[in-house]
């Protein structure tokens, strides 16, 4: 038996996604960058590695432990992430 779907919404929108891998002291890291108007300005982070993905602004990386938190990674990697996505957010 089929159900029908209630859809909060159901958009379709021209985004532009910059896939980056970089080398940092402790780890590496294969990233996938999306800018669209959908989040207020903030960027979808993907970390391909591990599947984790984040909805990051500026606000958000002043929050201690967030990276860690949204990325499943250790605070030394969340530091060099970190200093990464300030060039980028």
């Amino acid at each position: 038996m089929a159900h029908d779907l209630f859809y909060l919404y159901d958009d379709t929108e021209e985004t532009k996604t910059r896939f980056v891998s970089f080398m940092a002291e402790s780890t590496r890291f294969d990233l996938a960058i999306t800018t669209t108007n959908r989040f207020y300005g903030k960027k979808l982070v993907i970390n391909i590695q591990n599947g984790r993905s984040a909805i990051i602004g500026h606000d958000d990386l002043k929050e201690e432990g967030y990276l860690e938190y949204a990325f499943n990674i250790s605070e030394a990697e969340a530091q060099e992430l970190h200093s990464f996505l300030e060039t980028v957010i």
